[in-house]
């Protein structure tokens, strides 16, 4: 008999949130109370309810997987790493708006 697969471990817990955090443990408790598929379904319910959350904690599992995804989505949308640059340049900066 197979042993039972475990949970997978957190790789990278830069920027995750108390509120990350318990959602993870509410991940784990699936998969260890009811297995793969109550994992499967709780990351589905996830994904539908909270796409940022659900984005940081898949990063905070595959790091690499997630931004390499989002890289290939970027490019398939025509947005270049300096279209997102100049994009974070325009939010951080005040502009003034007069009436």
């Amino acid at each position: 008999m197979a042993d039972k697969e475990e949970f997978p471990d957190i790789v990278d817990t830069t920027g995750l949130t108390d509120a990350d955090w318990a959602e993870i443990n509410k991940l784990r408790q699936a998969y260890e109370t009811d297995g793969p598929k109550a994992l499967s379904k709780a990351i589905a319910e996830l994904a539908n309810n909270d796409a940022i959350r659900y984005i940081t904690i898949m990063a905070a599992f595959f790091p690499d997987m997630v931004r390499e995804q989002i890289r290939d989505n970027m490019a398939e949308a025509g947005i270049t790493e300096q279209d997102l640059r100049e994009l974070i340049r325009k939010l951080e900066s005040p502009s003034i708006k007069t009436h």
